[in-house]
């Protein structure tokens, strides 16, 4: 894979923001940005711990898709402290995955505000992420293909980002979000996935107090270097090609896979699987 290292400033303009990265959909790394919030200084494991250590949580691992599964139905669920504890005694891959901080733990609230980037932010969606060390997230897009800004808390994150435009290279399964799950984009068999070769997209490594900004619908993977968090935020995609493929998502794709998950149990998993290979490497006259 050709991955060229996000760009990183310090801080940003608005004007500057807008112009370099929003506009062109560009992702970038900000390292200074929210150092006036007081979560920069509170939000790390211990005071999660404190704020919502009772908080019943869902907890989600690197296990293949299996048809049984609900759209993002957790693994497994324990309490907030409890998780806590798992990720400073020892690596896990359970991680946490779209928590509302509204919903869950309103005090959060005071501890951010939302930034003036020159877009209009859902104000109703932040969501909190955590994960152990070495945990990570399959490679995927999101639902909506929204534009995401990204921040990180507590220990260290790496960060892989693709276009659309890689779609053809990254055995991507038909009606879902992801990739094939047994690719290790950290380091990726070639001779096992040759398409990746061609792939060309963006790296980074985040640390607390960094903020990335991925583009709509920019596919993203993300492994917990040391045990961590992070916080999401994001504006709707304003592109009509990518609104109009959110709008598929939510309303088509996401309820047309459950129904054949439902019609056809694991066969149905195991040909999207099979079609990912089949179909990237016929695009691509690659043979095998």
């Amino acid at each position: 894979m050709k991955l060229q290292e996000i760009d990183r400033v310090e801080t940003i303009t608005k004007k500057d923001f807008i112009q370099k990265y929003f506009k062109p959909q560009k992702p970038v790394v900000i390292e200074r940005f929210i150092e006036d919030w007081p979560a920069y200084k509170k939000w790390d494991l211990d005071y999660m711990a404190k704020v919502a250590g009772d908080k019943e949580v869902p907890l989600y691992d690197d296990r293949p898709v299996s048809h049984e599964d609900g759209f993002n139905e957790p693994h497994a669920t324990m309490k907030m402290s409890e998780y806590i504890d798992l990720l400073k005694k020892e690596p896990t891959k359970y991680r946490i995955f779209l928590w509302n901080v509204l919903k869950e733990v309103p005090e959060l609230q005071k501890d951010y505000h939302y930034p003036d980037f020159g877009v209009k932010l859902m104000k109703g969606l932040p969501m909190l992420f955590f994960g152990g060390e070495d945990s990570y997230t399959f490679m995927h897009y999101d639902i909506d293909l929204a534009n995401i800004f990204h921040f990180h808390f507590h220990g260290k994150k790496e960060v892989i980002l693709f276009d659309q435009k890689q779609n053809d290279y990254l055995y991507k399964i038909p009606h879902s979000l992801i990739t094939r799950e047994d690719i290790n984009f950290a380091n990726p068999n070639y001779e096992k996935w040759p398409a990746l070769k061609k792939a060309k997209g963006f790296k980074a490594h985040l640390e607390h107090g960094n903020v990335l900004y991925m583009p709509e619908g920019y596919w993203h993977y993300m492994r917990y270097i040391t045990p961590g968090f992070s916080m999401s935020l994001r504006a709707i995609a304003r592109n009509p090609k990518n609104l109009g493929k959110a709008i598929y998502n939510i309303v088509v794709m996401r309820h047309f896979d459950t129904l054949m998950r439902k019609l056809k149990g694991q066969e149905w998993i195991d040909e999207k699987n099979e079609k990912a290979i089949t179909k990237t490497h016929k695009k691509l006259g690659i043979n095998g």
